[in-house]
């Protein structure tokens, strides 16, 4: 009997632990068990941070680096990520805002040493965590971006200033990757036309001159399409931009539609320094960087958006509703659409086990100009705020703590996305046997409750965890149960709970304006509050047809945009959304 009785434990134990099926959405930022970065362990500041993703298609699978992460991980799906320790050469404190490339399915390059000397390392198995090192250096090299053409003439372009700008110059890949050109000078920031290139949050800094940095290049119909991230990767307006050559070392033309991937709304902002990767499909992907910067600025997160280009060749990410779930690569009829769950516990009462008092530290590394509002409490409000660097502090980190959200109605819940905060941990480098066990429960009435996940001998590291049920369950409450988690402190920034609430949907926005000023970089934006909205989507763009830029946000009914281009004209569109579902969208007026 006893031994059944441990067969039994045993089996209900592997259940618990079994590989969940494969999901078939996605959820910003993405849930990925990110590194501890070290270069500001002098300051005793631990923070997870994963930044400037390289993200590459090798033999049919994909590889991603990122900086200071002491490793890479792989992905057969570019959703799921596993990670994969280096077993020879490597960088000692990690790449920084690394390159890759894959040339002919025969070798992966990949290079980002954070000295600026560097040789570019290679390997035919990258599974294995195993490379070799080309025995030259190129030197002088910040944000490398490594591209070998179809003709297999090699081009190195690199920049990360606000003074210099991208630059590129060619390599002979036949004689070690020596450079056998001189160096060109491509392009830079100009604020002067350019509003979305200027620094600071909501590009508000007039002080200080914005960043470029991180150029990738893609190839798409014969012609390059050289990317870069401005103006600073910790404000909510990181993006990247895009000019086009028929030459890789140019001349370049900056397209009409810029930035190509920028997010500087809701839950978690920005959307620079990214890659660009086509799957097996003849699909594009975007990868990108999003600004977390609580507790210092370079806390960061990785984005996915679905990446087109449209019949004038112009490039495009779909940033829209970027951080509520979107169907995943691996669907074929909607990869990358949005799936319509709405957010349902947007600013809804929180109970909790406990709190604890005290006030946030304000984030490092800022100037006192550019300085991000945080919180003052730990409270359990926190989580449902959609703000990133609030967070609540339970007492305790053990199995009485628990939080509540009451949902006020009841809904459809499909998916939750559970953020945790790196308060106070002392974790360095890559920590191996990070987990976080919890169990979800959902309730109708909140006195009887049933399960909808549970992790409680889960053994993986999700600091945010995306869970997306195996199908819609109906709840008024949704409650987090904490069994143990790695960190000495339990804290969760949000936990965001996504489905379909059974009222009605807001009405139409009515009464859209706009005012141009600031030399045409800047417009004011004001429409007619909507009863019942929960926030507002602005789309707008170069043509009627081509409202590619959007800016989500809760419960104003204005927005300043300062992302413009001198010169361009612009149209723009607003709908109004609730816990229900999206409004029609209000009359499309033209910006001269």
């Amino acid at each position: 009997m006893k031994k059944l009785f441990v067969l039994i434990a045993a089996v209900a134990v592997a259940a618990c632990n079994a590989v969940q099926p494969a999901q078939t959405t996605y959820c910003n930022p993405l849930d990925m068990d990110y590194a501890y970065m070290v270069y500001n362990s002098d300051r005793n500041l631990a923070y997870r941070s994963g930044a400037d993703p390289a993200v590459v298609e090798f033999r049919g699978e994909y590889y991603m680096f990122v900086t200071r992460s002491h490793g890479y991980w792989h992905s057969t799906d570019l959703v799921d990520w596993t990670f994969i320790r280096p077993k020879s050469i490597w960088y000692p404190q990690g790449c920084n805002a690394p390159a890759a490339h894959n040339y002919r399915d025969s070798l992966l390059y990949m290079t980002g040493d954070p000295s600026g000397a560097m040789s570019i390392l290679y390997t035919d198995d990258p599974k294995s965590g195993v490379w070799e090192a080309v025995p030259a250096i190129l030197h002088d090299l910040q944000d490398p971006d490594l591209f070998i053409d179809d003709d297999g003439q090699a081009y190195m372009f690199w920049g990360s200033s606000n003074f210099y700008p991208v630059r590129g110059k060619k390599l002979n890949m036949r004689d070690r990757f020596l450079v056998e050109s001189e160096t060109f000078e491509l392009f830079n920031t100009d604020s002067t036309a350019h509003g979305w290139e200027r620094f600071g949050e909501n590009h508000s800094d007039r002080n200080i001159r914005a960043y470029i940095e991180g150029a990738w290049m893609t190839k798409h119909n014969g012609r390059y399409y050289m990317q870069y991230g401005a103006p600073g990767t910790e404000f909510n307006v990181y993006g990247d931009g895009v000019y086009v050559a028929d030459d890789p070392m140019g001349p370049y033309e900056y397209q009409a539609h810029n930035p190509v991937s920028y997010k500087p709304g809701g839950f978690m902002n920005g959307a620079g320094h990214g890659s660009t990767v086509l799957d097996l499909d003849g699909n594009y992907w975007h990868f990108a960087t999003m600004s977390l910067s609580a507790i210092v600025n370079w806390e960061r997160r990785i984005c996915l958006y679905p990446t087109f280009f449209d019949e004038d060749g112009i490039m495009y990410c779909d940033n829209e509703y970027g951080d509520y779930p979107h169907y995943a690569p691996s669907q074929k009829d909607k990869k990358g659409a949005f799936t319509g769950w709405m957010l349902l516990s947007y600013d809804k009462p929180v109970t909790a086990s406990s709190y604890a008092e005290g006030a946030a530290k304000k984030a490092e590394g800022f100037s006192e100009a550019n300085r991000p509002v945080v919180s003052l409490d730990f409270m359990p409000q926190n989580i449902v705020d959609e703000n990133c660097k609030t967070y609540w502090l339970a007492q305790n980190s053990d199995a009485q703590e628990w939080i509540c959200i009451d949902l006020e109605d009841e809904s459809d819940v499909y998916a939750l996305q559970i953020n945790y905060f790196d308060h106070e941990t002392q974790f360095y480098n890559k920590v191996d046997g990070l987990r976080q066990r919890y169990v979800i429960e959902g309730s109708l009435d909140g006195r009887e409750w049933f399960v909808l996940e549970d992790r409680s001998r889960s053994d993986k590291d999700a600091p945010n965890a995306y869970i997306q049920l195996e199908e819609p369950k109906a709840a008024r409450y949704v409650r987090y149960r904490n069994v143990s988690v790695s960190s000495p402190y339990l804290a969760i920034s949000d936990i965001r709970v996504f489905g379909k609430g059974r009222g009605e949907a807001p009405a139409q926005v009515q009464g859209l304006a706009a005012e141009r000023y600031d030399n045409g970089k800047s417009a004011y934006l004001g429409w007619s509050a909507v009863d019942g909205a929960q926030g507002y989507n602005v789309r707008w763009g170069i043509a009627p047809d081509k409202l590619y830029s959007s800016w989500l946000l809760y419960d104003d009914n204005e927005l300043t945009l300062r992302c413009l281009v001198k010169g361009q004209e612009y149209y723009i569109q607003v709908e109004a959304f609730n816990a229900n579902g999206i409004s029609q969208v209000s009359e499309t007026i033209r910006l001269q």
